[in-house]
């Protein structure tokens, strides 16, 4: 089931942020992540806030319904501008995510879009991104999405390999991911990516590679590579935990990264992210750079997320709670933490050191200086961005990269 959200003092009812929260807003990006929490079967390795009919069945009734959904989450991108007030920033960038967002007619994906334009207007070059389920769409669906606005799709591929599939419990034919790409540059989508999950138990390096390759043969312009991690609760950890599959170790996690950069690299694909290649830099997902460096966005759905001047809160997690909330006019928040000075700082470094631009080596104390010196030194980071004032990792950092952020934020 679903993690568990974090603690918090509450939200005010009606949503309102700190005066604070908007001062220098100019100079700062504005996105809008929307969560669909709808799916038609659950993976057994996620935890993600996601509903199938059977968990929803009795204890939603209408309200957790996703024949209306699209109806109440513009409820809170309405919210969003009466909180934001005369805020004047277009929207930047728009993520559809979940669950599986196109479980949802595309009329309705198209109508969430408009109302984030109707109320805010979207930048002349703003990126709009859904993810999508291989066996969810077809032509005319992506053909629909990318008349309404839409310009970049993520389908979730995970693997070529049947067997690797059917661990993850994933419903799609090998193959399928691959059409979909064809599909939707048929329809016009500038940008497409494949999520790729590695270390599954039973997968092979030639499973691995297998995917790989079918992945950049697809012709996408985005790959994520993602290691598999298994979280309690999960089906997956239970199945572990009965010996039913075997656990991947952290070595096979690292091998199969170097696999990846190296097959990704070869193909034309740059690094930008830690987790994720590109062939250009219009190729970048700039949504998820939002928050990789700290930007503002809304994020309205169940259980969702949002960052907006160093105010953080988050949304009831069950859709029928989440609907009731803004039936009643009441934000759907169910708490918040306002972000220090040192919050931020730290928040920077375990961000910004990801990207491959790197963190400026001034977020720095004193003992996180002399713990980038010990990194440079044991080729964790490049010694010529050291030399400019930023930290950014090698190929061995980047496998490394948890262990280098911690000694770098003391």
């Amino acid at each position: 089931m679903p993690s568990a959200l974090p603690d918090g003092e509450p939200v005010p009812d009606d949503g309102s942020l700190p005066a604070s929260a908007l001062t220098g807003s100019a100079d700062r990006p504005l996105g809008f992540y929307l969560h669909v929490p709808y799916c038609a079967t659950r993976c057994g390795y996620c935890d993600f806030n996601t509903y199938t009919a059977t968990e929803l069945r009795g204890s939603g009734g209408v309200l957790a319904s996703r024949d209306n959904y699209a109806e109440t989450l513009i409820d809170e991108i309405r919210l969003a501008r009466k909180v934001l007030g005369d805020d004047p920033r277009p929207v930047r960038t728009v993520f559809v995510g979940g669950g599986t967002p196109t479980l949802l007619a595309a009329g309705d994906l198209v109508r969430m879009l408009g109302a984030i334009r109707d109320e805010f207007g979207l930048a002349a070059d703003a990126e709009v991104t859904t993810e999508a389920n291989p066996e969810s769409v077809d032509p005319a669906y992506l053909a629909e999405l990318r008349a309404g606005g839409f310009n970049r799709v993520s389908f979730g591929m995970q693997s070529a390999r049947q067997h690797v599939l059917k661990v993850l419990d994933r419903t799609h034919t090998p193959g399928r991911p691959e059409a979909c790409v064809a599909e939707a540059r048929a329809a016009g989508f500038s940008h497409v990516n494949l999520d790729l999950i590695y270390g599954t138990p039973g997968e092979s390096d030639d499973d691995w590679r297998a995917s790989l390759e079918a992945a950049i043969g697809a012709g996408p312009d985005h790959v994520s590579a993602y290691a598999l991690i298994v979280e309690e609760g999960t089906q997956l950890a239970r199945r572990i935990r009965r010996g039913e599959v075997p656990m991947t170790d952290d070595d096979v996690h690292a091998d199969r990264y170097l696999i990846a950069d190296s097959v990704l690299a070869e193909a034309g694909f740059d690094w930008y992210e830690v987790s994720n290649w590109a062939t250009s830099e219009a190729g970048r997902c700039l949504h998820n750079e939002l928050y990789w460096r700290g930007a503002d966005w809304w994020g309205a759905g169940p259980g969702a997320h949002s960052h907006v001047g160093g105010v953080r809160w988050w949304n009831v997690k069950h859709p029928g709670a989440y609907a009731a909330a803004l039936a009643s006019g009441k934000s759907p928040g169910a708490g918040r933490e306002l972000l220090s000075d040192e919050d931020r700082r730290v928040e920077r470094i375990l961000l910004e050191l990801r990207l491959r631009e790197g963190a400026p080596l001034s977020l720095l104390r004193e003992e996180g200086l002399a713990a980038s010196r010990r990194a440079l030194g044991e080729g964790l980071l490049e010694e010529a961005p050291y030399g400019e004032g930023r930290a950014v990792l090698t190929l061995r950092g980047r496998l490394l990269a948890d262990a280098v952020v911690r000694d770098l934020v003391d």
